[in-house]
């Protein structure tokens, strides 16, 4: 019988594993490099990744050829039998001191790696689950009636653009596009004065679909093969001007930065709970949308925090301030698994390292709100920042951390690393 991977009791032989975002109940697969030598697929471990090619020959022959790609959508598209086996293997190596002479050469420090796309991104789709940020912008503009018709029957999503992923770490572009005051007779053209960010999960697809065959609403978690966090970097000025009729372009399509750690199912699954019970009066879901697993274990307690440096508050040695602080389970009115099913219900084939954006995911208080636009209320009350700053949407200099973490009674805290973007003036 196999060893339980996320039991409590297990501890790794590197000796930062303990206390990390990414101790040995952990192990989430990233792309890494060194000193600009070939991307290759490891594993973090504490302060460490283990490059899984140089150790290619204590793991399963089949598994080989894809975990020796510079990519993981390969090794993605095996699904969740595959990962669990991957992961019992892995903890074997780091956790039994017998093989840490062996394996310890091979361990790279973290600091010394430069992190890259964990996969290839072919499709990048993001919705809008988080029910107390829809709420919160939707009062802004429809203080009576803040969530459309369609909000509690649909989840609702918009196709992004994948070819301006990035990790973690790549500076932010300021966006230039046209914007509309709402005094103004006619647009004008530049920068946007109105840059945002906003706190997301981002959900890696695994096994795909066929086109034309739709994914179960009770099959739907086993094709996630993982998630990270994710910025949706978005120009509020240029969205008020352009989304209507067709909704999101240029906006949002300028930047999307994510986590470079693929954080399993499998690591995570100490920390489901149950979906948040619909209020009453709420619709229930209708049929394909609707599976009691999914309601039992459907959500997930992910602590989420935002943080805020500005380059003056860098220069005075003044720590970060805190945006934010919430959590993902009752931040989002649908699970990923309906999000799953809703996006291939038309048939719609997902595939091996599509990524799935849930949308911001703001709490139902002012101390876990996800996005400028709701800390500031859409401008007209500036946040006063520890050095006296004020803020109302990011300026050039600002850089914007967003971490998660997770903890349950019985389980060991395991965390998905950082994803940062600094704000930078564009051309």
């Amino acid at each position: 019988m196999t060893a339980d991977t996320n039991d409590s009791a297990l501890t790794s032989w590197v000796d930062s594993a303990q206390g990390s975002d990414f101790p040995i109940q952990n192990l989430p697969l990233g792309i890494f490099s060194v000193d600009g030598q070939e991307r290759r697929p490891g594993v973090a471990i504490g302060d460490f990744i283990l490059d899984l090619p140089a150790v290619a020959d204590l793991l399963d022959e089949e598994w080989r050829a894809d975990l020796a790609q510079p990519v993981l959508n390969a090794w993605l598209a095996r699904g969740p039998d595959a990962e669990r086996g991957l992961r019992a293997r892995l903890s074997q190596l780091l956790g039994d001191e017998r093989h840490r002479d062996e394996i310890e050469p091979l361990l790279v420090a973290r600091s010394e790696a430069t992190m890259h796309l964990p996969c290839i991104v072919g499709d990048y789709t993001d919705f809008y689950v988080g029910i107390h940020h829809a709420t919160n912008v939707g009062k802004q503009f429809r203080p009576e009636n803040p969530l459309l018709p369609n909000y509690k029957y649909v989840p609702i999503g918009y196709h992004g653009r994948a070819s301006s992923v990035r990790v973690s770490g790549e500076p932010v572009i300021r966006p230039g596009g046209q914007r509309k005051a709402p005094d103004a007779g006619a647009p004008e053209y530049g920068p946007s004065r109105r840059l945002d960010y906003e706190l997301e999960l981002g959900m890696w697809v695994g096994q795909g679909n066929a086109l034309g065959q739709p994914i179960p609403i009770g099959q739907a978690r086993g094709h996630i093969a993982g998630f990270c966090l994710l910025n949706d970097w978005s120009a509020r000025d240029l969205q008020a001007w352009e989304y209507q009729p067709l909704g999101p372009f240029l906006a949002k399509n300028f930047l999307t930065t994510i986590s470079p750690w693929i954080v399993s199912n499998e690591a995570l699954r100490p920390y489901r709970v149950g979906m948040h019970e619909r209020p009453s009066g709420d619709p229930h879901p209708l049929a394909y949308l609707d599976d009691p697993e999914d309601r039992r274990i459907g959500a997930l307690r992910i602590r989420l925090e935002t943080a805020l440096t500005t380059a003056k508050m860098r220069a005075e040695g003044i720590a970060p301030h805190i945006l934010s602080r919430g959590s993902a389970d009752g931040a989002m009115y649908w699970s990923a698994a309906q999000i799953v099913a809703h996006h291939s219900s038309n048939g719609c084939n997902l595939q091996p390292g599509d990524l799935i954006g849930t949308g911001t995911l703001s709490t139902d208080s002012d101390e876990g709100l996800g996005s400028m636009m709701e800390i500031s209320r859409g401008g007209k009350q500036p946040l006063e920042l520890p050095n006296g700053e004020t803020r109302s949407f990011l300026e050039d200099g600002d850089e914007v951390t967003l971490r998660a973490w997770c903890e349950a009674d019985g389980a060991v805290r395991i965390g998905f690393g950082e994803c940062v973007g600094r704000v930078v003036a564009g051309g």
